[in-house]
């Protein structure tokens, strides 16, 4: 096998360290003699001499010089991926295409002639097979990892989703994208919410080498503010509908809020007042990467299972599930900003369910949205609680790298920290269309946010009740932790509303998930938010900017434009569903 060869250098090094000089990735691809070969990112194009696909494996591990340094000290390099174009796939042997069967099953079938070929090549296989994440591996050597990561478009693994028409670029194109994604995120590892879970125990690892011991042998040991290398078990009122934990309930049982802990985004809306009614325009402010910025300082629960107390006294430092009544907090008076305030409460959501309905008795909540009872200046007795001493801020450098990635992609495509509002709003305006690619790149990055939250309550896929789910074996299946970010998301939203509240007078007329809409005389995001020629607005309240947790322009339409669609549709729609483009569709009907 001769070596690879360079068909033009590389625009600038692309890694600092030799064993990856050629980036973290390449897209593998074929031309119409068959010749393959490898765009890298940075520019450079290699030569590939292999014939097959065990023999592609081989060189990326020998030759290729394709991998990515780990991003902790304690943790591990990020193996060499592999983007497969159409033509690559022709030359090895795949199905362009999976067919109805095998997409279904997500893998080639067994006794492809692809899979024997590496199996008598001693290659293996993770128990997904061979999919369009597929992972090829020799056990490991002298510590040294042998495993190289396929990346299969045309089956669908950059999912339009989350990746928009990147599996439609051309392959020098692709390998920049995916290339910028990975060094400022991580090597993909799959979906983008596989990657965001991966890129938690990359930054976090479970395990370090120890001191050395009489022999001067280091071993393994639990690396301290981490989850630990074996699965959690979790309080019954934090599992959700299915797990086998609950195989005894009756069929059909409805757990209710006493039961099981429901934090989740607001889906929330109300009619609109006279008042409203009389003002032109529906204005929708979205806030950046919410659940990014909620994960920010939030303390979860670390590797020792929960502890159940009763009768416990409420303790806003300490992670855990607790059964209180919170139905006795009025939104009608409220403390904000340390004083006693009177608002007209029936314009806001309840801050203590996702409907914005007040709670009737009492129910499960995460910690942060019960220390939020506590700060509105109500009192809190708990009849129960699942409590985790051993506690941390898990998420903090997942938090800080994702959001390091926002902000510099957003800078790519013309929106910079730090801009005075006007500037701001102005440089928002159309800032997708500067750079399309860079455009995939950051939404790619916002649903490895939202994806990453939203894998650590991941359900099983089909199966009968009570079987063993998948998800369950890793350490990060933690629907505490879930809760607790969600809850302060939903919980920042609500203290930023009622602080606009109390110094406007304007209250939201329909919020979903990040997005919060007011009736305004005007149709900018300046007609809601007051700012004064100092460039400061409400202390607590909404702010426009780029950076997570600050908020930007979702859209606007005019009030009898809402009107309508409600009254074509339904009452109850959520406007905030649709005030970004303003178009509903008849199967929103009965909202």
């Amino acid at each position: 096998m001769k070596k690879a060869a360079a068909r033009k250098p590389a625009a600038a090094p692309v890694a600092a360290d030799p064993r990856f000089a050629h980036g973290p990735l390449a897209v593998v691809d074929a031309d119409e003699n068959r010749q393959v070969v490898a765009y890298c990112v940075g520019g450079l194009v290699l030569d590939v001499p292999a014939r097959s696909l065990p023999a592609l494996v081989e060189w990326t591990l020998r030759e290729a010089r394709l991998g990515a340094p780990k991003l902790h000290g304690s943790g591990k390099d990020a193996d060499p991926l592999l983007v497969l174009t159409e033509a690559a796939l022709e030359r090895y042997g795949l199905p362009v295409t999976l067919a109805e069967p095998e997409r279904l099953a997500g893998r080639l079938p067994d006794g492809h002639k692809v899979l024997q070929q590496l199996e008598r090549a001693k290659w293996r296989l993770t128990k997904r097979g061979f999919g369009p994440w597929a992972r090829i591996y020799r056990p490991a050597q002298g510590g040294r990892r042998q495993c190289v990561q396929l990346c299969i478009p045309s089956w669908n693994a950059l999912d339009a989703r989350s990746w928009g028409h990147a599996a439609e670029l051309p392959p020098m194109e692709l390998a920049h994208l995916l290339g910028t994604y990975a060094r400022r995120v991580m090597t993909p590892r799959g979906s983008t919410a596989v990657t965001g879970l991966e890129l938690m125990t990359a930054l976090n690892p479970p395990t370090r080498a120890s001191e050395p011991d009489g022999t001067g042998r280091r071993h393994k040991e639990h690396r301290p503010g981490s989850l630990g290398e074996e699965p959690m078990d979790c309080a019954p009122c934090e599992v959700p509908d299915g797990h086998p934990m609950l195989a005894d309930l009756p069929r059909f049982h409805q757990r209710g809020p006493a039961e099981m802990l429901f934090e989740e985004a607001y889906d929330w809306a109300r009619e609109l007042t006279d008042e409203e009614c009389m003002k032109r325009f529906l204005v929708g402010i979205d806030v950046n990467l919410a659940f990014g910025a909620a994960a920010n300082g939030a303390v979860v629960g670390l590797a020792t299972p929960p502890v159940h107390v009763t009768a416990p006294a409420f303790d806003p430092t300490l992670p855990g599930a607790w059964l209180v009544d919170l139905s006795h907090v009025d939104l009608s008076r409220v403390v904000v900003g340390k004083q006693w305030r009177r608002l007209e409460g029936e314009l806001l959501p309840s801050p203590f369910t996702p409907t914005g309905e007040r709670p009737t008795g009492p129910a499960w909540y995460a910690t942060p949205t019960v220390a939020y009872a506590v700060e509105l200046g109500y009192d809190v007795a708990p009849l129960e609680a699942w409590v985790r001493p051993e506690k941390g801020k898990f998420l903090d450098g997942w938090y800080k790298r994702l959001r390091n990635a926002y902000v510099d992609t957003m800078g790519d495509l013309g929106v910079a920290e730090k801009l005075p509002p006007q500037e701001f709003l102005a440089s928002m305006d159309g800032y997708k269309q500067r750079d399309p690619q860079m455009a995939i790149v950051l939404d790619a990055i916002k649903s490895t946010v939202k994806g990453g939250i939203g894998k650590l309550r991941e359900r099983a896929r089909g199966g009968k009740p009570g079987q063993p789910w998948p998800a369950l074996s890793r350490p990060t299946w933690r629907p505490d932790i879930r809760a607790v970010v969600i809850s302060r998301a939903r919980v920042n939203m609500h203290r930023k509303m009622i602080s606009l509240a109390a110094a406007t007078g304007q209250y939201p007329v329909a919020i979903l998930s990040d997005c919060a809409v007011y009736a305004a005389d005007g149709p900018s995001p300046l007609d809601v938010l007051p700012y004064d020629a100092d460039g400061k607005t409400v202390p607590g309240s909404f702010r426009l900017g780029v950076s997570p947790g600050m908020v930007k322009h979702e859209g606007t339409q005019t009030v009898l434009w809402g009107e309508e669609v409600r009254e074509q549709y339904s009452p109850n729609l959520n406007l905030a569903r649709y005030i970004k483009t303003g178009e509903v569709t008849a199967q929103d009907d009965g909202e």
